[in-house]
Formats: C-alpha cells, structure tokens, sequence
C-alpha cells in the first residue's frame, strides 16, 4: 500500500490534555519536579499525528512511530491544559511525516518533527510472531 495514494500534505489534528500527576517527570523519577515530562509530551504529539490520517486509513492498517525530532521549550504544571498539533508536512510510500507542537495557552512548550510508518497489523503480527 502507497500512502501517497490517500494521505495529503495538510492534513491535521488537535488534542487537548489536562496534565495529571501520572504524567509527570517527578511521578516517574522520585526527587524530580512535578512538571509534564518530555516523553509524555512525546507520545501526545506521536497520538494527535496518528489522529491527523486515522480517518484515511483502510480497515487493518495503522500507523507506528518511527522517528522523533522534538524540543521540550518549556514546563507545564499539574492541571495545565495542554494542547498538541500535528500536520503532515510530507508522504512517502510508507512514511508520513508530521510538523509537531505542543501549548499551554499561546506559551509553547515544545515543537518539531515526527515520522509514522504505515503497517499492516496482521502481517506485523505474523512477522513477530504476535496472537
């Protein structure tokens, strides 16, 4: 399967978080500050990026990350809202390219760029040896 074939520049998405004590860097690391921690923040822009073509997906296929290019800017407490947005910048045939962000309010917390790879679960199931 060819992404290039349903997967269009400028395709988008939105989320919205409210950050909670389990996303935290010091909930994960005793000692450290309660803040919204840089993986977490990762994996919201990796999910609003599988939001923007979710839609255009055909039945049994997803998309995975496979690269992250990200700048953590700034800190966000417990109980900011933190909103992330991804938009596709690029297609390959395989590879969706995504322009990332993250904000709490217009104060931007973190940027740059992620990659998802089109997979087809029961084949990538098969290959690993997964039920």
């Amino acid at each position: 399967m060819d992404a290039r074939d349903f997967i269009t520049v400028g395709m988008s998405a939105e989320r919205s978080l409210v950050v909670p004590v389990e996303r935290t860097v010091g909930h994960f690391v005793p000692g450290m500050p309660m803040v919204y921690a840089t993986p977490m923040m990762i994996l919201e822009m990796e999910m609003t990026s599988g939001d923007a073509i979710r839609s255009a997906l055909q039945p049994g296929w997803v998309t995975v990350g496979t690269e992250v290019d990200i700048r953590h800017l700034a800190a966000a407490l417990v109980g900011a809202t933190v909103r992330t947005t991804a938009k596709v910048v690029a297609v390959e045939r395989r590879i969706i390219r995504f322009e990332v962000e993250a904000f709490e309010g217009t104060r931007k917390l973190g940027e740059g760029r992620h990659a998802r790879g089109l997979v087809n679960v029961e084949l990538f199931n098969k290959r690993l040896g997964a039920t």
